[in-house]
């Protein structure tokens, strides 16, 4: 039996709650309880005490999906006809769900290959449920974590309202138009992206994040306007520790929403747990009860010592419990997870974690998850952020709008810091159809809403109330940057505010001259760092985006040496020549576009100087959309340090070796080239004073970072080699000693498949995912980079295929097919296990390949 879909790893909140609203239940609630008022959840045989639960229920699975014109009268009139959904054209889908993704690419799309190549449209979703008597004596809402976009929602034929922006979260109040009594409540959501383009890459279509029914009682926990923040007030010497302590005030706001049944007091109990679940405090506090319907606020303080300190190191939380009860009866209860850490910007010396310089090493991310497109799920966003953390990347920009929630419960729990971002435009427009149209009626409900859903997070140390804003060069960017940051500093005080701007002149930036941001972060122009505290003096500033280098995974030319080649050369020509012929970029750190570098030089710029707190590449993965350099077939981006499948380019390879206490030796590229090429052979390595080459055993040189005169700053080390077949091999020494050794090998006719199975983001949970990388070999198990099949797929057993994807941004075939190619050897199978535990058969056939079933067992 399959385990209940639930939370995507979330901390579940449990309300405990109670109502009164009938005089049958109030004389049982007495009978029972001995409490005039009460709505009787549960009791407790022993004590009698009664416990009053409010329920959060995903709401994802079996909903009826229709792109396109719908019968209006039908469907929000004849239920019998809603009854068969499919009768009117609608399929069962799950949700989060991305419609477009499943179109095909096609230069025609109104999105254009800016926007990915995809189709958008209108389309139509609905669900029925059913509600009991009990549930009538709650407050029942619909929350949604985000759909993309001008979404419309209904609720048996009732307007709830409409939203426009595509990556807020938000909610409706259901009780005045819910049916209680048996007959089926019928939900109706319209998705309108028909007006393209709207982005200025891929955002997808759809309701592509959780769907949450949640009841409440008549007096509980507002969650959004309660906030609980940590103070440190003190962090000793942790350098002789295995971990980082201190101690810290915590403050909490909290806010109680509706009317009690009583006036008697209300108890509040904040009680904190570790890790471990071990108590480690208790505090109580009490509240006087109103039963008038206002609202009940309690702000107060709480010393706590000998703490364990958050790090991206180290991410330890704790688990703060608030339980509010009257007369021994459980009220409300809510639960989050919790860190400790203190964090600075200093103007000379960059950025302090828990009293400790640290450089923020950071990357920019879309809400792109390969074959699923923008639908968010666990186990996709989990393989992104382990593949980035075990590069050494230890912070993300939320490029360029909100993140869907369980994107942020990830960062905190596995250690990222985070720069929440609200908007990538405010009212001058980047593309014909985007949010500016909406801003000056809903950027102030949007931004409210992200900052109170957000500022529970951890591993939020800043937020930016936008990127690259035109207004930057006309002074309405005054008057806005001090509106945004006002509505900022209104509900969280506890983070700095900044803006990604372009303009590093003081007398040209609009957004700087407002006087209101706390953090300076730049774009690009790593030419004009040392001007920068020239020119914005006491100023404390980060790197918040940088690089835009181009690369494809497993393609190398020969460029220039210690010559950047930009493509496009510069903001006059549109597209570049495809020079390769086959839509793609060379593989070495070579490639940039015109605004951007490489990345070594990038990072050697922030981590020369101090005073930059730190960067964020773009990007750290390929997305769909914004093919720079290229028109179309080139269909996704090629900024990524990791491909859109999730294969790590070569410069991966670089930024482990800098950012990570991993040993790394990689060496560069493969070796299947024609008779008497010469071949830029390169190495990236770490913990080793010097390595040597070799070419079927023979010394080809010893090579040190030093030898490019740039002392610590020059990245890797390389060779100029003629090519024979056979095997080259690089060995990494250590004070005379060898201390690691790689190598690459010429492979022949690929004759088999080699299948790495991912199941490192597989919990068991409804919708999780399996990730099965397939590698060409030949006959001697040598991987296969040059000799591409087209391989035919089919799951035996308790799983679904998903998708399949090779990373290639030109690929036009879709991800839905069971006939996919490899590129350079690879491919990623995306499958979906259907049971908590079991197993399933991948079946891959193709030309010359030996046919492979691959049994893969999942689950506990």
């Amino acid at each position: 039996m399959h385990l209940k879909k639930v939370l995507y790893g979330r901390q579940r909140f449990t309300l405990q709650s109670w109502h009164s609203r009938s005089i049958c239940l109030r004389l049982l609630a007495i009978l029972l309880s001995g409490i005039i008022g009460l709505h009787l959840s549960s009791c407790d045989a022993v004590t009698g005490k009664v416990d009053y639960s409010t329920e959060k229920v995903l709401l994802d699975s079996n909903w009826a999906f229709h792109v396109g014109a719908v019968d209006s009268l039908k469907l929000f009139n004849d239920t019998s006809a809603m009854d068969k959904p499919e009768n009117l054209g609608f399929q069962q889908v799950d949700l989060p769900h991305d419609w477009s993704i499943t179109g095909p690419f096609d230069k025609g799309n109104p999105a254009g290959n800016q926007g990915g190549a995809l189709p958008g449209g209108i389309g139509w979703y609905f669900k029925s449920f059913t509600l009991t008597e009990n549930d009538s004596l709650k407050n029942i809402c619909i929350a949604f974590d985000g759909i993309y976009r001008k979404s419309k929602v209904w609720l048996n034929g009732h307007l709830l309202g409409e939203r426009p922006n595509g990556f807020i979260s938000f909610e409706y109040t259901l009780n005045p138009y819910l049916n209680f009594d048996g007959r089926q409540n019928r939900l109706i959501v319209r998705v309108d992206n028909s007006e393209q383009p709207n982005s200025r890459w891929y955002c997808g279509s759809g309701i592509n994040r959780d769907v949450w029914l949640i009841k409440r009682g008549p007096l509980y926990i507002n969650q959004s306007e309660s906030y609980f923040y940590s103070s440190t007030v003190s962090i000793p010497n942790n350098r002789q520790r295995e971990y980082a302590q201190g101690s810290a005030t915590l403050h909490q706001h909290l806010v109680l929403n509706g009317a009690s049944a009583t006036v008697k007091p209300l108890e509040i109990k904040l009680t904190l747990w570790d890790a471990l679940q071990h108590k480690v405090g208790e505090k109580v506090e009490r509240l006087s009860a109103q039963n008038s319907g206002v609202i009940n606020t309690l702000d107060a303080e709480w010393p706590l010592n000998n703490l364990r300190l958050w790090s991206p190191a180290q991410p330890y939380l704790y688990t703060l419990q608030i339980e509010v009860t009257q007369e021994g009866n459980m009220v409300d209860r809510y639960r989050q997870k919790i860190g400790f850490r203190h964090f600075r910007f200093d103007s000379q010396n960059g950025f302090y974690l828990n009293g400790e310089s640290t450089k923020i090493k950071g990357v920019c991310l879309h809400s792109d998850f390969g074959v699923l497109g923008t639908a968010y799920n666990y186990s996709a966003m989990h393989r992104q952020l382990k593949l980035l953390k075990e590069m050494g990347c230890n912070a993300i920009r939320t490029a360029h709008n909100p993140p869907a929630p369980g994107m942020l419960d990830l960062c905190d729990s596995m250690g990222f810091l985070v720069m929440d971002e609200a908007f990538d435009m405010w009212e001058k427009k980047k593309t014909k159809f985007d949010y500016s149209r909406d801003f000056k009626a809903w950027h102030r409900k949007d931004l409210e809403d992200q900052i109170k859903r957000d500022r529970r997070h951890t591993s939020i140390i800043c937020w930016s109330i936008g990127n690259e804003i035109r207004e930057q060069f006309d002074t309405s960017g005054i008057r806005l940057t001090r509106e945004l940051v006002a509505l900022v500093k209104a509900l969280d005080t506890t983070r700095p505010v900044l803006s990604a701007m372009t303009e590093t002149h003081p007398d040209k930036n609009n957004i700087a001259k407002s006087g209101a941001l706390d953090l300076m972060g730049f774009n690009y122009k790593i030419d004009q760092y040392d001007s920068l505290p020239i020119n914005f003096p006491n100023s404390c500033f980060i790197a918040s985006e940088t690089v835009s280098a181009l690369e494809t995974r497993g393609v190398y030319k020969n460029e220039p040496k210690d010559t950047i080649v930009y493509m496009p050369v510069g903001s006059q020509q549109k597209f570049a020549n495809n020079t390769n012929g086959d839509w793609t970029v060379s593989a070495y750190d070579k490639v940039a576009a015109y605004w951007g570098t490489t990345h070594e030089n990038a990072w050697r710029a922030v981590k020369n100087r101090p005073f930059i707190a730190g960067t964020f590449v773009w990007t750290g993965i390929d997305y769909l959309g914004e093919p720079v350099p290229f028109p179309f077939p080139a269909r996704s981006s090629y900024y990524g340090i990791i491909d859109q499948a999730g294969l790590v380019k070569d410069v991966y390879y670089f930024y482990q070796s800098e950012w990570s206490d991993s040993a790394v030796l990689h060496l560069l590229p493969h070796w299947n080239w024609g008779k008497g090429q010469h071949v830029d052979v390169w190495c990236y390595y770490n913990q080793a004073d010097m390595v040597e080459l070799f070419l079927n055993g023979k010394s080809l040189g010893k090579r040190h970072k030093a030898d490019g005169q740039k002392g610590d700053n020059e990245f890797h080390v390389s060779w100029q080699v003629p090519f024979l077949l056979g095997t080259l091999k690089v060995v990494a020494y250590q004070k005379g000693k060898a201390v690691k050794t790689t190598e690459v090998k010429t492979a022949s006719a690929p004759s088999r498949v080699k299948v790495d199975v991912d199941l490192s983001g597989f919990r068991g949970v409804s919708g999780d995912l399996c990730y099965l990388t397939l590698q060409l070999e030949d006959e001697q198990g040598n991987s296969v980079p040059d000799n591409d099949r087209l391989l035919q797929f089919d799951i035996n057993g308790q799983a679904k295929l998903v998708g399949i994807n090779n990373g290639y941004q030109a690929e036009l075939r879709s991800f839905q097919s069971e006939q996919y190619p490899t590129w350079k050897g690879k491919c990623v199978v995306v499958v979906r296990p259907e049971t908590a535990k079991g197993s399933f058969t991948l079946n891959v056939k193709g030309q010359g390949i030996s046919t492979g079933a691959f049994k893969v067992n999942f689950g506990k």
